[in-house]
C-alpha cells in the first residue's frame, strides 16, 4: 500500500526539525570549542558563547513585537493601486480610518466598479477616486496630475505609495502562452515600475515610503505558477535596487512577500480555473496534448480549483504589516504575512540545497 504523499512530507519535516534541533544542540557546543581552542581562546568561554548565539536568537525572533515607533498620520498622504477589491480595497479603508488622505487608484473606477464606488460612498475629503490602470501610460500620467492638483499642502508631496495592483494565473510552462506571461508581467512588475517612476519625486520629496506587493512565490519557484514567480521575482529584486538607490534620499522601500491567501482575496474562483483550464487545453498544440495526455491535465486543473478555498481567510495580516511599513519610524526592508506552513516552506525552499528542497515539497 503507497503511503501518501502529504504523509510522506509531514514525515519529513519533523525529521528536519529533529535533525536542526540535534545540530543546534550538540553540534554548535562542539564547532564552538573547536573554534575557540584554534583562536587559542579559553575553551570554557565557549559556553559564554552558546548563550550570546542563543539570545540574539531570541532577540531577532522578538524583534517584531518590539515597539519602533509611529509618525503622525494626520497630514500624510497616501496613493494605494489596485483599489478594486482584495488588499487595495481593504487598506484604502484602514487607512483612511487611521487618518490618512487616501487616493485609491481603482481599474473599473470609470466604469462603477463596486470597489470605487464603495469607497466614494465615504462622502469624504479625505478619501479620492480615481481611474488607474497601471498598464497604461496615459492612465498614470494623467494620476499624477490629479494627485498634484489634489493635494493640500503641495510642498509635503507624497508619503506613501502601495504598489498592490496585481493579477494572476497558473499553468505549468509547456501550457502557458508567451501572451499570458507577458499579461501577468505587465501588470504586476512593469505596472509596479512605471506607477514607481511617475510618482517618485513626489514621493523623494516627502522623503516617504515605496511599498511594493511581492509574494512568497518572489522568494520561491512553485510548479503551474512560472508566470506569477517570474513577476514577483521581478518586483523583489526592482525593490531591492530601488532601496539601495533611495538611501541618499531617506526614502524607505519596503517589500511586503504575503503567503497564501488565495480565499482571503479571491483571486481565484472555482469557474474562473475551469475557464482558464478549458483554454489552456484548447490553444496548446497537439504534440504537447499528446505528451501530458488529457488525464494528467485534468488533474492538474482539479488541484488548483481544490486550492481556491486555501489558505488564511482573514486579510487582516497582510493589512497590519502594510500600515505598519508606512506608519513605524522604522519599518522592515520585507514583511512576511503568512501561516507557519508557509514560512517553513519558504525557509527550506530558500535555504537548503535545492535536491533536499524539491525532494520535500514537489
Amino acid at each position: 500500500m503507497a503511503v501518501p504523499a502529504s504523509s510522506l512530507r509531514t514525515a519529513l519535516l519533523v525529521l528536519l526539525s529533529l535533525g536542526l534541533t540535534l545540530a543546534l544542540g550538540l553540534l554548535l557546543p562542539e564547532a564552538l570549542r573547536l573554534l575557540f581552542s584554534l583562536l587559542g581562546f579559553p575553551c570554557d568561554n565557549a559556553s559564554h558563547a552558546i548563550v550570546l548565539v542563543y539570545f540574539v536568537f531570541m532577540l531577532f525572533v522578538a524583534m517584531p513585537s518590539l515597539p519602533r515607533g509611529t509618525v503622525p498620520t494626520q497630514g500624510k498622504v497616501v496613493l494605494i493601486t489596485g483599489c478594486d477589491s482584495g488588499f487595495g480595497l481593504a487598506l484604502a479603508k484602514h487607512l483612511h480610518n487611521l487618518g490618512f488622505t487616501v487616493f485609491a487608484g481603482c481599474l473599473l473606477k470609470d466604469k462603477n466598479g463596486e470597489g470605487a464606488q464603495e469607497l466614494q460612498s465615504l462622502h469624504c475629503d479625505r478619501m479620492k477616486v480615481l481611474q488607474l490602470n497601471v498598464c497604461s501610460e496615459e492612465e498614470v500620467t494623467q494620476a499624477v496630475e490629479f494627485v498634484t492638483k489634489n493635494l493640500e499642502d503641495p510642498g509635503k508631496g507624497l508619503w506613501g505609495l502601495v504598489n498592490n495592483a496585481g493579477i494572476s494565473t497558473f499553468g505549468e510552462v509547456e501550457f502557458t502562452s508567451l501572451d499570458t506571461y507577458k499579461e501577468i508581467a505587465e501588470v504586476n512588475l512593469w505596472g509596479t515600475i512605471r506607477v514607481t517612476k511617475a510618482f517618485l519625486p513626489l514621493v523623494r520629496q516627502s522623503k516617504g515610503r515605496v511599498v511594493c506587493m511581492a509574494s512568497m512565490l518572489g522568494r520561491m519557484g512553485c510548479p503551474s505558477r512560472s508566470s506569477y514567480c517570474v513577476s514577483k521575482y521581478g518586483v523583489e529584486a526592482f525593490s531591492d535596487c530601488l532601496r539601495q538607490e533611495m538611501y541618499k534620499w531617506r526614502v524607505k522601500v519596503i517589500t511586503i512577500e504575503p503567503g497564501n491567501f488565495i480565499a482571503a482575496t479571491g483571486i481565484f474562483t472555482k469557474e474562473g480555473v475551469e475557464k482558464r483550464g478549458q483554454e489552456m487545453w484548447e490553444q496548446t498544440s497537439e504534440t504537447i496534448r499528446n505528451d501530458y495526455g488529457k488525464v494528467y491535465f485534468s488533474h492538474q486543473v482539479a488541484r488548483m480549483k481544490a486550492f481556491v478555498s486555501s489558505g488564511v481567510k482573514n486579510m487582516s495580516p497582510v493589512i497590519n504589516v502594510l500600515a505598519d511599513a508606512l506608519t513605524s519610524k522604522y519599518p522592515y526592508t520585507r514583511y512576511n504575512p503568512m501561516d507557519t506552513y508557509c514560512w517553513i516552506k519558504v525557509q527550506v525552499m530558500s535555504h537548503l540545497p535545492a535536491a533536499i528542497a524539491d525532494r520535500i515539497y514537489i
